[in-house]
């Protein structure tokens, strides 16, 4: 007796929700990932136009999940997205959100020389932080964080919790998105 080869999957132009493999079962493939990536790009940089126009960034970040499923449903309006697929779409548009929103400080950084006024608001989050423990090992860390090493230390833990906060808010805007809105149309 010989094992059939695993049933590769086949790459579309257009993502369907089912294909028939070579052995006559069926792969479902929820997302197609080429033709999320235009969907997820879209919701990341109109989030970010919010974000940075007064839009609450927490509010930004599961719209971008929200956006990139009404986005990818859209362009694929036959497709039909499951919470599952909605949580990989908030995933991918997260990252990007996160890198969107990353670069555009980074500009406001460098090109419009903010650093000083960014280094002053993180050194009085620092302070009022200072001021609310009398723990004397809190007060320490504090106090190292007012250093150059520190807050290069503290402003990569700041980036880091960014960047996971940002997927994590994503995932739950795709899969709220996928649930309320990946259904097939019933016409």
């Amino acid at each position: 007796m010989v094992a059939e080869p695993p049933a590769q999957p086949v790459l579309a132009t257009e993502p369907p929700s089912a294909i028939p493999s070579a052995q006559g079962t069926t792969v479902v493939l929820p997302v197609e990932w080429s033709a999320a990536f235009r969907p997820c790009i879209l919701a990341a940089v109109i989030a970010s136009i919010l974000m940075y126009s007064g839009l609450y960034p927490f509010i930004a970040m599961i719209s971008v999940g929200f956006l990139a499923v009404v986005f990818y449903r859209q362009r694929w309006p036959g497709s039909a997205i499951k919470p599952a697929a909605g949580v990989r779409l908030g995933a991918l548009s997260g990252l990007l959100g996160f890198a969107i929103s990353s670069l555009f400080q980074v500009v406001v950084v460098v090109f419009l020389h903010k650093g000083a006024e960014v280094r002053d608001q993180l050194m009085k989050v620092i302070d009022q932080a200072a001021t609310r423990t009398t723990d004397p090992q809190a007060i320490a860390m504090l106090q190292r964080f007012k250093s150059g090493d520190g807050l290069e230390l503290l402003m990569i833990f700041i980036v880091i919790f960014l960047l996971i906060t940002s997927i994590l808010l994503g995932v739950l805007g795709g899969a709220l998105g996928g649930a309320l809105l990946g259904r097939n149309n019933r016409s």
